[in-house]
């Protein structure tokens, strides 16, 4: 026993290292609402992600501020971004890059597309076609992109943040499960109160623009504060319930066509890690399950046809297996 209690017992994790952790993450998210107002809930989910080492999509109506955000991000972070707009003539070669010939070498070499750096921020994702779309699937899994044999790492870290506009469907396509698979968070911004649109009025004012935003961690500082967060506890309690959420997502038939994979059930865990960290401790929660579950999860989610003429949406679905589910009473620690 390490004298934290019962519920905490053999708990491993280095306190000092969480608590700088901490420090930086809010940081970090302090930085990103100069600019991102009204929006903490977010905004720290978008930093979650990124600390996850994830990637994040952002579904919402134009002008919400999806594609500042992500600017915001990579600006706190003085991160590398290239902006990609989506669009259906869009070639997977004007992502990843192509092979060209040099006639003073004599031979082929890649010249490397935008996505090689930090952060790339798709806007409007679904306005590309599928094998557009398809282009990103090994680069955001493996971090490399292939070309003529030869595997062409991307820099670390690596994040994509792609933007949907779920209104206008008129030349759009939808993402395919393989690619949602790979983002680890999907978040909607909605709209900001009165409030704190007349905050986002006041501070254009003030010059609160993403340009004038200062970095207040280096981008390869984000690798090491990652890696802290692996010292975070998961009780085995713990992790048997966030099995037992996903599974829970599989057993649904006349709701859910496709639960989620064992890939969310690796997201669920690191995004439950981080969030632990950023608010300081060594050892994650149920509670911290519950929180990024939604975000995590959904996206997922594919709904039986029943239930999409009923208008049931993932999240519900979601919600309804959180309350369903029983939480661990007492993390029991190895």
């Amino acid at each position: 026993m390490t004298g934290r209690g019962d519920d905490r017992g053999g708990l491993r994790g280095d306190q000092a290292g969480v608590a700088a952790f901490s420090a930086a993450f809010h940081d970090v998210v302090a930085n990103v609402e100069k600019v991102i107002r009204g929006k903490r809930e977010v905004v720290e989910s978008a930093a979650i992600c990124l600390f996850a080492q994830g990637h994040l999509l952002i579904e919402d109506v134009p002008g919400l501020g999806k594609t500042s955000l992500a600017r915001s991000l990579a600006a706190s972070v003085n991160a590398g971004c290239h902006r990609i707009q989506f669009t259906p003539d869009l070639l997977p070669a004007d992502i990843t890059g192509t092979m060209v010939y040099d006639q003073r070498a004599n031979e082929f070499g890649f010249r490397a597309g935008p996505v090689f750096t930090n952060l790339v921020i798709g806007d409007e994702i679904n306005r590309a076609s599928p094998k557009t779309q398809s282009a990103l699937l090994e680069v955001m899994e493996e971090g490399r992109v292939t070309a003529d044999g030869t595997g062409y790492p991307v820099p670390r870290p690596f994040m994509v943040v792609a933007t949907q506009n779920p209104i206008d469907m008129d030349g759009t396509y939808s993402l395919p499960e393989a690619q949602l698979d790979r983002f680890l968070m999907r978040l909607r911004m909605g709209y900001p109160s009165v409030e704190a649109e007349l905050e986002i009025l006041e501070g254009r004012q003030v010059g609160r623009r993403v340009e004038d935003l200062t970095p207040v961690m280096r981008a390869e500082d984000v690798v090491a504060r990652a890696a802290q967060t692996l010292a975070v506890h998961v009780a085995p309690t713990l992790r048997r319930y966030l099995v037992d959420l996903v599974a829970a997502t599989r057993a649904i038939p006349d709701i859910v066509r496709l639960g989620a994979s064992p890939r969310g059930s690796l997201a669920l865990l690191r995004a439950v890690q981080v969030r632990a960290a950023a608010q300081g401790r060594t050892f994650a929660t149920p509670d911290d399950a519950k929180s990024v579950a939604g975000p995590v999860l959904a996206h997922r989610l594919v709904l039986s046809p029943e239930a999409e003429l009923r208008r049931v949406i993932a999240e519900d679905v979601i919600d309804e297996i959180l309350q369903v589910v029983p939480s661990p009473r007492r993390l029991v620690g190895i």
